[in-house]
């Protein structure tokens, strides 16, 4: 069999390396470098935290053990776990927050609640909020370096055989007998068997080269549902092995003594055709936030601002499955690109080779066919906020 997979970043590199891995004649396409795309503007945190429907969380949860049963425990991991804590001020956040460690207990999921003494013993540079109403540690979410990732499994791919070529656009796809033919940009064509479409969020118009209409949202206008913004600050001697999500500023390592800063309320001007410089205004604003939020960051400056677009089907739920009546082109896009990366990997590998996966039924195109679907797109969650 040979496949043509579309898209280097975490989740199409995945699929590449274990379609080669069990003998399948593999080409992974990448119209600019391999992570270019959403993974190399990602916060990259692993978790299952809130997703629903139940399906969606198990989904995410496959993910997360995905992650931490295949990522070394040595410098070579790309995994980074402790945890995750967030904090309640509010009543509306505290509410949530409530309901959401309820829920979540009973589908087994580990999360504890904290006292402020318990939370200052994980956190000791952390400034909590003299009113926090609640704290919640969930015990197995954490963190990926996402180039470390997929370095990992480039090198899987490239050792299986795979073909990998870069810089390289597909611009044209039509149906060959029971395949397919791919034009790329240098003039090619490629005859493969089956076709895998994981180009984030370019899934729309590369589907479209194909004739379908695969219902993943695009940027517009700054604000937008798909785009945010992320902030990594230079070198800082503060003690910080995990992810906090506060009122004010959401923070997790980023390597070598770096902090990658989010807020999502400042994401209503965040548009990718113009970034603002690492000394703008928006910089300060991070860092008064950051002051904030953790002692020893004085001498804290930001090194990079970047607009995050984020991979986000119409429904805001993973789709993964064959074109209807296009049986030789399955699609892959997810919000969750990072989490699921190792597992889709493995289920859309099987699901390629004939072996169909129980567990992605419910997120199949053919939801957007009919009079059902999850509901309308949601943003990412601000604090307090499902």
């Amino acid at each position: 069999m040979k496949v043509a997979v579309v898209g280097a970043g975490v989740v199409g590199a995945t699929i590449a390396a274990r379609l080669a891995r069990r003998g399948v004649s593999v080409t992974l396409i990448e119209q600019g470098n391999p992570g270019s795309g959403t993974t190399s503007t990602s916060y990259a945190w692993i978790n299952s935290n809130g997703k629903e429907p139940p399906a969606y969380f198990r989904l995410n949860l496959s993910g997360l053990r995905a992650h931490t049963q295949l990522s070394p425990r040595d410098d070579s991991g790309w995994i980074g776990l402790g945890g995750h804590v967030e904090f309640a001020v509010d009543d509306h956040h505290f509410e949530n927050l409530t309901a959401r460690v309820k829920r979540l207990r009973s589908w087994g999921y580990g999360v504890n609640e904290l006292t402020p003494a318990q939370a200052k013993e994980l956190l000791p540079d952390v400034k909590l909020p003299e009113n926090v109403r609640l704290i919640a540690h969930y015990t197995d979410e954490g963190y990926v370096y996402p180039e470390k990732y997929l370095g990992y499994v480039l090198g899987e791919a490239r050792a299986a055989g795979a073909e990998i070529l870069t810089n390289t656009a597909v611009v044209g796809i039509q149906q060959k007998g029971e395949g397919a033919e791919l034009t790329l940009s240098n003039g090619e064509t490629l005859a493969v068997d089956k076709v895998v479409s994981a180009a984030g969020r370019w899934t729309r118009s590369l589907a479209a080269l194909a004739g379908a209409n695969v219902p993943v949202l695009e940027f517009t206008s700054p604000g937008d549902i798909v785009v945010g913004y992320l902030a990594v600050t230079n070198p800082l001697p503060v003690r910080l092995s995990r992810l906090i999500t506060s009122p004010w500023l959401n923070v997790r390592p980023a390597g070598g003594g770096r902090l990658m800063l989010q807020a999502l309320d400042l994401d209503s001007t965040a548009d990718p055709r113009d970034v603002p410089a690492a000394d703008s205004e928006l910089g300060a604003t991070f860092l008064k936030r950051l002051s904030e939020v953790m002692d020893g960051t004085e001498g804290a400056v930001i090194e990079k601002i970047m607009v995050g677009q984020r991979v986000m089907p119409e429904d805001g739920r993973t789709i993964a499955g064959p074109v209807p009546e296009m049986p030789w082109m399955y699609v892959v896009a997810t919000h969750s690109g990072v989490t699921l990366a190792p597992y889709l990997g493995e289920a859309v590998a099987a699901e390629i080779l004939g072996e169909q996966q129980e567990a992605l039924d419910e997120f199949r195109l053919e939801r957007f066919l009919v009079n059902h679907t999850y509901g309308t797109p949601y943003a990412p969650r601000k604090p307090g906020e499902q």
